[in-house]
């Protein structure tokens, strides 16, 4: 038996929100509450300088947002940019493709002098 093309897009969806709410459930019973959105590279460090007490970070960042409000604004404003050049990349290829198969328009046929 044949499931549609519809069916099957759609049990996969669901399968998708299931495994993404099992995993919030999941990785938030293994976090501190104060810590579980943090990020990477604060852990990172955490993990290193605990490891390694006499550590020293071989770069200083050149510049530090005043507020993490600030913080936040300048990476959205990066992920609209990203999101932009990506979308013109990915319509650009898309209109391409479009013209290529798109079949030429015959001349009209000259009448007969």
């Amino acid at each position: 038996m044949t499931m549609k093309k519809s069916t099957v897009n759609i049990l996969l969806g669901i399968a998708l929100v299931v495994i993404f709410a099992i995993s919030f459930a999941i990785g938030g019973l293994h976090t501190d509450p104060e810590e579980r959105f943090a990020g990477t590279d604060g852990a990172a460090t955490s993990q290193i300088e605990a490891a390694h007490p006499d550590y020293e970070p071989w770069f200083s960042p050149f510049f530090q947002p005043e507020s993490g409000e600030v913080e936040s604004g300048l990476f959205a404003l990066q992920a609209a940019i990203g999101g932009a050049v990506l979308g013109f990349a990915i319509g650009g290829l898309w209109g391409r493709r479009r013209g290529q198969s798109a079949t030429p328009p015959t001349p009209a046929a000259e009448p007969a002098a």
